[in-house]
């Protein structure tokens, strides 16, 4: 029987304090690095993660790694999500991680690909519940800030064994567990599954909180689900590419169940600029304009007329000539252009 959350009860992770009902930015390679967690911040996320980062690029010291420990004050609370296959490396790449003092240290128990499944890590330790464990154990032995999951339902359909992993990791210690409502072997295909992520949020055992994951694209959706299993917030992942608009959209519909007005061609113009300036200002201007021209398009979906707009944004690599099309954009001057 499902049994709903309470209402006006405060979600912790340890001492951190994140509301009644949180949203987390899911950490997502290359993607949620600080520029677009500076976006989404912004909008409403109330917990965000860095992207995955590789314990053994960590303790060989990789420029990569380490740069992904870059975190800031104004994104706090922020996690650091470490994943891995060897126990004696996570445990040192927690202790490395924890010096940059994050307010949490995540594990990732869940992703698919194949880069990291088939080396072990990731989504792989759901085939080795004794082995995750033991790693789960290592990486809490080794801070002192609260410990934290992410994971899948299981491996494949046979092996949906995510209420073992959730009784299990929090029996020694992990504060909080984020379940993406698939299998490994799923990918991202399908609709995601809540049910066993209410069967074990609904699990008298269970007293940590757990967050959902998987399809959440929409403020009508998180509301349904909170309600339907009683979940303790809700982690937002693809959805917020090009939309860091949906962390405050679902807290409007929460608290008023309607939906918010869409953001304006000036709020998605903001939206981009900063995002555009943080990339600049965090590695430098040749890398941060590169590294933006995946996001354009996301930012201004849907707009009429706006291929050969999307394609001066992306062809430019001039800061300020970006800036003038930002703007033109803004002032309607494109399809103008176009018409």
């Amino acid at each position: 029987m499902i049994k709903f959350a309470l209402r006006n009860q405060m979600v912790k992770i340890g001492n951190i304090a994140l509301g009644e009902f949180p949203l987390l930015l899911a950490p997502m390679e290359d993607v949620s690095d600080p520029p677009f967690r500076a976006v989404c911040k912004a909008n409403g996320a109330d917990l965000m993660y860095t992207e995955f980062i590789s314990s053994e690029g960590l303790i060989r010291d990789a420029a990569k790694s380490r740069k992904k420990l870059d975190i800031f004050e104004y994104e706090r609370p922020i996690g650091v999500q470490l994943f891995g296959s060897d126990i004696e490396s996570m445990r040192e790449a927690t202790r490395i991680a924890t010096m940059v003092a994050p307010d949490l240290i995540d594990i990732n128990y869940g992703c698919p690909v194949k880069a990291v499944a088939c080396k072990g890590a990731g989504a792989a330790l759901l085939q080795d519940i004794p082995k995750m464990v033991a790693m789960t154990k290592a990486v809490i032995d080794s801070t002192h800030l609260p410990v934290t999951v992410k994971t899948r339902l299981g491996w494949d359909e046979s092996t949906k064994n995510i209420e073992e992993v959730a009784e299990r990791l929090q029996d020694i210690g992990i504060k909080a567990l984020s379940i993406h409502g698939r299998t490994r072997v799923q990918l991202y295909k399908g609709d995601a599954d809540w049910t066993l992520i209410g069967k074990v949020k609904n699990n008298q055992r269970i007293n940590i909180p757990i967050f959902g994951n998987g399809d959440m694209d929409s403020p009508q959706k998180a509301w349904e689900l909170k309600n339907r299993y009683g979940i303790d917030g809700v982690m937002i992942g693809r959805a917020a590419i090009g939309n860091p608009w949906i962390f405050r959209e679902v807290k409007h519909y929460i608290k008023h169940q309607r939906f918010m007005e869409e953001p304006t061609v000036s709020e998605r113009v903001a939206a981009c600029k900063q995002h555009l300036l943080e990339a600049v200002r965090w590695k430098n201007p040749k890398v941060g304009l590169l590294e933006m021209r995946r996001h354009y398009s996301n930012y201004f979906k849907g707009f009429p007329h706006f291929k050969d707009t999307r394609m001066k944004l992306v062809l430019s690599e001039d800061l300020q000539e970006i800036l003038q099309i930002l703007d033109n954009i803004e002032q309607g001057i494109f399809e103008m252009e176009m018409v």
